[in-house]
């Protein structure tokens, strides 16, 4: 099948959408919540490190597995089923006595998170070479819209009660299973004949083999160290505006509020027209470019309006991220998407594993010196490394699917 019907790619954008106002709706309530089964503040944020860090490794150790699994049984039972545990994950956040109990549920989610690897490998089914970078943004669209509406509605959720979000967010997983369960279409039915080992599936030999294609592996490279600068960014972004600029809770909400609306626009109408018009790699190159100069120039930034029009070059910078995605899909062939998406959405769990606590530890660092604008030079650092490395990759016909 090589093209989308509207059903299909509006479960996977609702899907995606699903994920982050579920991930929205928690944030702002998390502390909240972790305070009071923990007794302490302190203990609450510890705890709240250690599930973060437990989801982020599972989903490293896991996510080979899961993309091996889809191209084996098909893409359909793992979203579906990715979805159902998430579910059971915020119901957990909801019912739950102690943190313990809630770290087993939270890990369990994170070795079941296999989402963003699903949604990649599914549009790459689906959708023409020349029409994923297209998709991929509005992937980013569902992505930012969900992260407007969730911190609100959870907000405004967690005044009547604490627990009340996660319920909210349980519903909304389960209700996105059952309506994934009667409108969509398997993708790709899957192949039996394809080998499902402990050898294949450990994430540290899917890795070495994504890396050891020349393409595929610089590509992959590209992708960890630009998701090293975009969460670093977002560790660090609320406590930057609060100590840079000495804003309040409110005015820095406004501001990422913005920034997301203004990404989902973008992606949502021009990243297409934009990528098809340069191509996968000048489009890569010139986002991770843009990224460099909106994280190097925040390490600096003084005055509010500077900041803003870096925010502006931050959206258009955007416009890589969808790029790379698509040059990515083009260098896997049908029967391994799923095996190449799990490889790199382990990557980006490496990343989100480590960045929240060596970012925050460098923040915190840089406070003390009086220089909080030091953690995005790394950033910038790490965006030089990705655009460099695309920079030098051939772009190399797509591999035949």
């Amino acid at each position: 099948m090589r093209r989308a019907s509207a059903p299909a790619l509006s479960f996977l954008l609702v899907s995606v959408f699903i994920d982050m106002l579920g991930l929205g709706l928690v944030v702002p309530i998390l502390p909240a919540l972790m305070a009071a089964l923990t007794g302490h503040a302190t203990d609450g944020a510890r705890w709240s490190g250690v599930l973060g860090s437990s989801f982020g490794m599972l989903q490293f150790l896991c996510s080979p597995l899961l993309g091996r699994i889809a191209d084996r049984y098909g893409r359909r039972p793992v979203l579906l089923v990715s979805l159902a545990c998430l579910g059971v994950d915020w119901l957990a956040h909801a019912v739950a006595p102690a943190p313990a109990l809630l770290l087993v549920f939270h890990a369990a989610a994170g070795a079941c998170a296999g989402t963003n690897t699903v949604v990649n490998a599914y549009i790459a089914d689906v959708v023409e070479p020349a029409g994923r970078a297209r998709a991929y943004g509005l992937v980013g669209t569902a992505f930012g819209l969900g992260f407007i509406a969730g911190p609100t509605l959870g907000g405004l959720l967690g005044a009547v009660d604490v627990r009340l979000p996660f319920y909210a967010a349980a519903g909304l997983a389960f209700a996105n299973v059952a309506y994934g369960y009667f409108v969509l279409p398997e993708s790709r039915p899957g192949d039996r004949t394809t080998p499902l080992t402990l050898r294949l599936a450990n994430p540290v030999t899917a890795l070495a083999a994504v890396l050891r294609r020349p393409v595929l592996g610089r590509l992959a490279l590209a992708r960890f160290f630009a998701d090293l600068g975009r969460m670093t960014h977002q560790a660090v972004w609320a406590f930057f505006l609060t100590y840079r600029f000495a804003w309040s809770p409110a005015r820095v909400g406004l501001v990422m509020a913005a920034g997301a609306l203004a990404v989902a626009a973008f992606q949502a109408r021009l990243v297409g027209p934009g990528v098809r018009w340069l191509g996968d790699k000048r489009a890569a190159v010139l986002g991770g470019a843009l990224g460099v100069v909106s994280f190097g120039g925040t390490a600096f930034v003084t005055g509010p309006w500077a900041l803003y029009a870096l925010q502006a070059v931050g959206v258009l910078s955007t416009l890589g991220i969808a790029a790379a995605q698509a040059w990515l899909s083009g260098q896997a062939g049908a029967d391994e998407q799923g095996t190449v998406q799990g490889a790199v959405t382990g990557i980006g769990a490496i990343a989100e594993t480590v960045v929240p606590v060596t970012a925050g530890a460098a923040f915190a660092w840089s406070l003390a010196h009086a220089q909080p604008g030091l953690v995005y030079l790394a950033a910038a650092g790490f965006a030089v490394a990705s655009t460099l490395l695309l920079a030098a990759t051939p772009a190399r016909a797509a591999v035949r699917s």
